[in-house]
């Protein structure tokens, strides 16, 4: 005989079935750091899918629940963003589906994006191009219907100390006033050869690698435009990164240099004027760290929108 087959048991939540012992409200809970793939829209329309990191949380507004479905949350990460290439709107009905899963148990939900975004970039004076990795944060947040949407990305460039320069340039002359005194008369030939020793240039500014961190708030309805915004900042400073390097583009990078000299406070200025004017962005903080060869701390400065209410320069 076949056994006789039993009526399938209902598996223990315990999450609803058990009191806390100690009740009320919690301000979020859910995961960090899930492994899940995204698709990203590129400039040329294509997508290209990513991995990322991702954090998701509601709060527990129930006071008397123990916890939230965290599976649920999964599950509607998976869903959303497998299904089409992050978008304000998608994000939006994300939070929205996350919210409903939890309904009578949550009322404000959050998610966070973190990936490293690849362009394929020029060489500045060659015919070769290289790939850069921007790391790239998106936070979307969701309370009574308003949705707001946060992108952070990092640039790396380069920067000449103007004071650095001007010394240097002093010491140029010095030399040159040494080598070629009053009482002689110039030599165009021989001034040319001494610039091009080591004897010309004596002295050179100090210069080091910097980053700038973009945090924006995008404007209702606001697309992702991300490499713009990437390109906007980097066309701003002069001086990013490079990738593939042959002797023409170190030449012309060292002219880029040259010819942009900044403080951190010139560099956090040029990045204001180049996102204020952009009506996708309803504030922003852009932050210029240079990490100085002078001495081993960091020069920092900071610009804001100056939205009323909005980013603050200080924490």
């Amino acid at each position: 005989m076949s056994p006789t087959p039993t009526a399938p048991r209902a598996l223990p939540d315990v999450a609803l079935e058990t009191r806390t012992d100690h009740g009320g409200p919690l301000a979020a809970v859910g995961m960090q750091q899930i492994e899940m793939p995204v698709l990203l829209r590129l400039a040329d329309g294509s997508a290209q899918r990513v991995a990322a990191r991702v954090d998701v949380e509601v709060d527990l507004a129930r006071a008397d629940a123990r916890g939230i479905h965290m599976s649920r949350l999964y599950l509607e990460l998976d869903r959303h963003l497998s299904a089409e290439p992050l978008a304000p709107a998608g994000l939006r009905r994300l939070l929205r589906d996350c919210l409903a899963s939890h309904a009578g148990l949550s009322t404000r939900a959050q998610v966070r994006l973190r990936f490293a975004h690849l362009v394929r970039r020029a060489a500045l004076a060659s015919a070769n191009t290289g790939w850069r990795s921007y790391p790239l944060e998106i936070v979307a947040s969701l309370e009574r219907e308003r949705c707001v949407l946060e992108v952070v990305f990092e640039v790396q460039y380069s920067s000449t100390c103007p004071a650095s320069a001007a010394l240097a340039r002093q010491l140029i002359q010095q030399r040159f006033t040494a080598d070629f005194p009053t009482t002689q008369a110039l030599d165009h030939g021989a001034v040319l050869a001494w610039l091009g020793t080591s004897d010309g240039i004596v002295a050179t500014p100090h210069s080091q690698r910097s980053t700038a961190r973009v945090q924006l708030q995008l404007a209702e309805d606001a697309p992702l435009a991300i490499e713009e915004w990437i390109d906007a900042v980097e066309h701003a400073l002069q001086t990013p990164v490079q990738t593939a390097v042959k002797r023409e583009d170190e030449q012309a990078f060292a002219l880029a240099n040259g010819q942009n000299l900044m403080f951190c406070e010139d560099a956090a200025r040029r990045m204001r004027a180049a996102l204020a004017a952009d009506s996708r962005i309803a504030d922003f903080l852009v932050r210029a760290s240079h990490h100085e060869s002078l001495h081993p701390h960091d020069a920092v400065a900071v610009a804001t929108k100056g939205v009323p209410g909005g980013y603050a320069g200080l924490p």
